[in-house]
């Protein structure tokens, strides 16, 4: 008997849906979205069901990751193939109508989060929304001591990775030719931030 290739991840099953929610919002009725760092798949497969008049076009460097992602999206007519892609390395998937990147930045070098956003600059049209998920300090200060916690445990993992400041991500993301981000509050002291390129 096959293994399932299917890897699954407990938090995204609770975000999922408070994610959903927020992009409802903020992306468009149709067109393509390419989600980078796609993980296990669970989320683009949940998205893709939800929102059938988008396609998703999932990445991951990893290629046990990419197996999950596919096994996920098997039967859904408006996911593609899993792509490999590196954020930090120079990216090139083409227009799409939205970029989405769902718990990366801070378990990856700042390198990644350049190369984020550089590449959906690229890929993206005037207005197009670049949307990213996870736990940020605001101010240079911790939202929730649960937040502290875990950029220390990420650091003691690896010193590049950890929780990064919105303000120096929106910096960031201004130099790389988006617009100051809207920001929704979310469950588990995460926040969902969307960029419009300019």
């Amino acid at each position: 008997m096959a293994t399932d290739p299917r890897i699954s991840a407990p938090a995204a099953a609770r975000n999922r849906d408070p994610i959903l929610d927020v992009l409802r919002q903020v992306l468009p009725e149709s067109g393509l979205v390419v989600e980078i760092a796609s993980g296990t798949g669970e989320h683009v497969a949940h998205f893709a069901a939800a929102l059938p008049g988008l396609t998703f076009q999932p990445t991951e460097p990893d290629a046990e990751r990419r197996r999950s992602i596919d096994a996920w999206a098997e039967g859904l007519a408006n996911v593609r193939p899993a792509m490999a892609l590196d954020a930090s390395v120079a990216w090139d998937v083409g227009p799409c109508s939205a970029v989405l990147c769902i718990n990366m930045i801070h378990i990856a070098p700042w390198a990644a989060t350049r190369g984020l956003l550089s590449g959906a600059a690229a890929a993206l049209g005037q207005g197009g929304a670049l949307v990213l998920y996870g736990p940020y300090r605001r101010g240079g200060v911790h939202t929730a001591a649960s937040n502290a916690e875990f950029d220390a445990s990420l650091k003691s993992r690896n010193p590049e990775w950890g929780v990064r400041d919105l303000e120096t991500v929106t910096a960031e993301a201004v130099r790389a030719g988006f617009t100051g981000p809207e920001v929704f509050e979310m469950p588990a002291n995460n926040l969902t931030v969307v960029f419009r390129c300019t």
